[in-house]
Order: C-alpha cells, then structure tokens, then sequence
C-alpha cells in the first residue's frame, strides 16, 4: 500500500481496481487521519495524515488494497469516526446486538470498500403513470419477521423478495419501504423504525440474508421486472446538509435504480429535489395527515365534514399520497377497534404517541366476541377501502390492513420488535373474504380512476356536464347541513360509455340517493358496494328506479352501460 495524490470529489470513498479515493468533510482547524484495518481484526494495520484540504474537505488515496481485505474509519482529532458517506458498513450484521454502546465498541463499526460488480441485466424503471399507482407500505424487517411468513429469508431484503407473487396478486404496483439505511438500532428503546442518526448512503446489513448491498439491488431488480417500482422513505435528521441530501439521493437512484422517495418536507424541500437532473424523473413524494384524519372522522359519522372530504377526495398534488393508516398511528383493524391507544409496551405509561387517532371501536375496545361488534368492523373497513381506493391522487395501503393485522392499540409501536409490529400472515387465511375484497377493489380502481386523474369540476364536456360534480340525496345538490353525512360524486367521461357514480352513506340511519341522469339508451348498474362486495359482469344489478337506498354506513359503486333490451 502507498499514499498517492488524490481528489476532494466525491466525499466518502471511490474505489477502482485496487485503488482507493478519500475525501472527508472536516471542521475547520481539525486535524484528520485514515484508519486502515484489515477485514475482521481489531488491531489497526496503517494510518495516513490528510495532508491535502480544499475547503472543509479532506482528501487523499491509497494504492494496493484488495476489496474484500480491508476496513477503514477516521481519526478527527484523537475520535474515532466512522465514514458519514460509507457505502457499506461491516460490524452490524447482527441486529440489536445488545452491547454498552462506547468508544471502543464504535471503532467496531467500519466502512467497507466496495466497488459496483452487480449486473442488473438491462434493467429499466416501470415509470408507472400517478394515476395508475397502488402503493403498500412496508417495514422490511416486520413484513417477513413473523414465523408464519412462509419465507426462507424471514426478515430481510430477500424476504419482501420472497412475497413478489403475493404482492402481484394483490394488484399493488409501487412499495414504500421504511429505513433501509443503516441507522442505530441499539438505544434505550430498540429503535425499531430507523428513525434518528444513521448512515444513509449504506443498506443495513441486519436487513439481509447475505451481502445488503447486493440483496437491496436484486430487490429492486426482481420488483422492477415485475413492474413494480421502489420508493425509498429518507427522514433526513435536522441538521443534514442538502449537499449530503443531494448526493444521498443520487447515489440511491444511480447505485439502486430506487424510483424515488418519501422525504421530511420540513428538513428538505421536496420542490428543490425535484430540480436536480438527476433526480428529474424520480417520485419525491411527502406524507402528510390530511387524508387519513378527514377519512377517519368521515368514516366514524362525524358531523359537518362533507366539504373537507370533497376536498380530500379530489386531490392532484402528486407529491402528496392518500393513506387512512400508516405505521404511524393505528393499524386500519385499530382504528375499527380501539378507541383510545394502548401503548404500555413501550414502558412509558401509555403517554407517548397521538392522543387524537379519529378512530371508533364499534362498541367494544379491542378484541371481541360480540357478533354485532365484528360485523360492524369489518363494514368499517370494507368502507375504509372504498375511501382510500376511489380517491383521486395515489393511495397507499399499509401493508397488512388487507387482513386485518392489529397492533393490540398500539399507535407508536417505533421499539416494538416483536409480535406486536410483525404482521401475522396466519390473519390471511382468517381474513380471505376481506383480502378477496382488497384485490377486486383494487382491479375495479385500475379500471376507473385512472380516467380521472386530471378531471375538474370546474371543466364542462359538450353536454355541459362537469367532469365530476359532488351531490347530496337529491342529484345536484350539494349537500348543505351539518348534520349530512351523505356524499354522491359523479365522474362523467364525454362521448364514451365510461361514467360511474359513487354513494357515500356514513350515517348510522339509512338514505336515498337520487342518481344523475344518464342519455337515452343508457341504464345505471351497482357494480360493488360495502354490503355486495365487488361484482362482476353477470351478477351487476341494472337500477329500475330514479333512487337508491343505501343501509347505514354502506357506499355503493354504480357504472353507466347501455341498457339491455
């Protein structure tokens, strides 16, 4: 090994044929040393002074190392550093290694040096249209964890690999995957979600079967020929520079092929990401509560909420996807179930998480027997789908709401690695009407929103019909009192056989709905609806008359067709 002369960009390592380049960001009147080690031993085999500085940064490089030989950290004035931009990290292979966290046990912690051998066969991005999109939430640790996954990689990147075909016949096209960074699951609480400081740029190596790096590229190669596309959620922590932001994300889109990201809006500007050329085609996508809390109340009967669910259910930002649960919060079978949150596990007296989850549990908190009680739940969640499903903008499952996965009321389950947040796959033979339900509903979406994307009530076609336009009981009137909880939305394609009409009832009485008029020829047909499920062809029952009724807390989906002689 010698020292040569080396560059100050990129920052992190560049390793090429047995070269390697440094180049670190260092304060101001600090002094900076290489650590070279070789793989597995703790004695240090050689140092080297950064001697060369432009700026804040550091830089030099090292001739002669093998690959799969060597480790290295920094020395920033007598501490132990490790590699903020380290693309792999060796000693946490092993998740929550339960171990006083000191300095000595840091130096254990090493960057890797890694040079790009994987093939990737061509691959291409599915690039899959806003309209079109079905996403699923995924912790990938907690998807497979459970011993009832069936998967022969329980727990990692190979694992979410191993559900492809499950993930196919649920008719989902777009994955959200939680920290898969290397972040510090070894505190106080386990950190469970990966949230905090970690190392960005590195698949976390307690997440594979193998070599991270390579698994989390084959994920997202076998996800892409499946037409699949990868999001990435990248909760930056304050005080992260956009520059290390920035070159985070392009390594991810380069090295990964990911297909975007779900970002903090409050630490980094998802508009400003969009500007880069390199991340000009990738989904930079932001989460926020709006959906999930309007829904939610909407679901439950509360009063005075018609204007801020039309609202909801017809928003374009593309930045923006519409979730009724996510890992924050309850579980969809919670919020049916439980009325306030159940969070002892976390050994803080039930005082962390949200106190306000605009959840209702149907008579009973938790778990019941009562017949009524069950049934009523799974009417709620039946309407909950419908909800999120025939929304305009992207919706976005958590995965296992499709069975009713519960977290016994816990809506802040971040050091919960356990039985509470692993999904329970034995739920899905229990909950197969339901899951049968969640795919044709998702096939039915495929085949009608998606003519809606861009529709505006403010836009007329040639009959003078706007392309959606919001009812109440009667057709054409908007729903004017407080006290209504009934909704009609009508989406009218011009000159094509394609209009379809949407009954929300979420009042606990039951009500008629008149439906719009269609043209001469043409006949109104239910299609799906909370009590029906999701018909097909032969069994769509024509509407004889001018209204319809629709029992308490039910919505019903009715498409125009020419009518039959």
């Amino acid at each position: 090994m010698k020292k040569v002369s080396g560059s100050p960009l990129p920052l992190g390592v560049t390793y090429k044929n047995g070269r390697a380049n440094f180049a670190m960001e260092v304060p101001e009147g600090k002094t900076c040393k290489l650590l070279l080690y070789r793989k597995g031993e703790a004695s240090l085999l050689a140092s080297y002074v950064f001697s060369d500085r432009i700026g804040s940064v550091c830089y030099l490089a090292v001739e002669g190392l093998k690959e799969e030989a060597y480790e290295y950290n920094y020395d920033i004035d007598g501490e132990c550093v490790t590699d903020s931009y380290a693309k792999a990290l060796s000693g946490k292979e092993v998740w929550f290694k339960n171990i006083e966290i000191s300095e000595k046990s840091k130096e254990n912690v090493r960057g890797i040096f890694y040079e790009d051998h994987y093939d990737w066969e061509a691959d291409q991005s599915p690039r899959i249209k806003e309209e079109e999109l079905i996403a699923y939430a995924i912790h990938v640790r907690g998807f497979t964890k459970h011993s009832s996954s069936g998967v022969a990689h329980k727990g990692t990147f190979d694992g979410v690999t191993e559900k492809l075909p499950y993930l196919q016949k649920l008719g989902i096209n777009q994955i959200h995957l939680m920290p898969v960074y290397e972040f510090d699951e070894n505190q106080r609480h386990v950190n469970y979600w990966g949230y905090g400081k970690a190392y960005f740029f590195a698949p976390k190596a307690s997440y594979a079967a193998g070599d991270p790096v390579n698994e989390m590229k084959s994920l997202v190669r076998q996800m892409h020929l499946a037409g699949i596309e990868v999001i990435l959620e990248m909760p930056f922590t304050e005080g992260t520079t956009f520059s290390l932001i920035l070159d985070c994300l392009r390594y991810w889109v380069m090295q990964y092929h990911v297909d975007g990201f779900i970002v903090n809006p409050y630490i980094c500007n998802p508009d400003e990401l969009a500007k880069d050329p390199v991340l000009a085609k990738s989904k930079i996508l932001k989460k926020e509560d709006g959906f999930q809390n309007v829904m939610r109340r909407f679901l439950k009967g509360d009063e005075g909420m018609i204007r801020d669910v039309i609202c909801q259910l017809k928003n374009q930002d593309t930045q923006l996807y519409n979730y009724i649960a996510s890992h924050n919060g309850f579980t969809l079978c919670d919020v049916v179930s439980y009325d306030g949150k159940h969070n002892e596990a976390n050994g803080e007296n039930n005082l962390d998480g949200p106190d306000y989850n605009y959840s209702w549990n149907c008579g009973a908190e938790g778990n019941s027997r009562k017949k009524a009680v069950n049934e009523l739940r799974k009417n709620q969640i039946f309407n909950a789908f419908f909800l999120l499903l025939f929304a305009q903008g992207m919706p976005c499952i958590l995965s296992g709401d499709e069975f009713m996965n519960t977290q016994k009321g816990n809506n802040n389950a971040y050091c919960q690695d356990n039985l509470i947040s692993w999904l329970d796959w034995n739920q899905l033979s229990r909950q197969e009407e339901l899951y049968t339900f969640v795919c044709r509903l998702i096939a039915l979406r495929k085949a009608c929103m998606k003519q809606t994307a861009k529709k505006s009530e403010d836009t007329m076609g040639r009959s003078g019909i706007p392309q959606i336009s919001y009812h109440g009981e009667d057709a054409w009137q908007m729903p004017a009192g407080r006290a209504s909880r009934q909704l009609g939305v009508f989406y009218h394609e011009e000159c094509t056989e394609k209009d379809f009409y949407i009954a929300y009832n979420m009042h606990w009485l039951s009500h008629s709905f008149a439906l719009p008029s269609l043209p001469k020829g043409m006949e109104w047909v239910c299609i799906a609806g909370t009590k029906e499920g999701v018909l097909d062809e032969k069994e769509a029952v024509p509407v004889k008359d001018k209204k319809v009724q629709l029992e308490e807390r039910t919505i019903k989906v009715f498409v125009g067709r020419q009518a039959k002689e």
